[in-house]
């Protein structure tokens, strides 16, 4: 968990790769977009365990 942790802080897509296609697909756009929403959807998922 500490390790998805800080890989949301460097690079958000590779922390949410294992949680599906959309999960990914958004995250990364959000990067794209600015490295904060990216990263604060890369959390959120993250933790989100289900």
């Amino acid at each position: 968990m500490l390790i998805r942790i800080i890989l949301c802080f460097i690079f958000p897509p590779l922390a949410v790769i294992d949680k599906g296609c959309g999960a990914l697909t958004v995250v990364f756009f959000l990067t794209l977009l600015g490295w904060v929403p990216g990263t604060v959807a890369a959390l959120v998922i993250a933790v989100n365990d289900k």
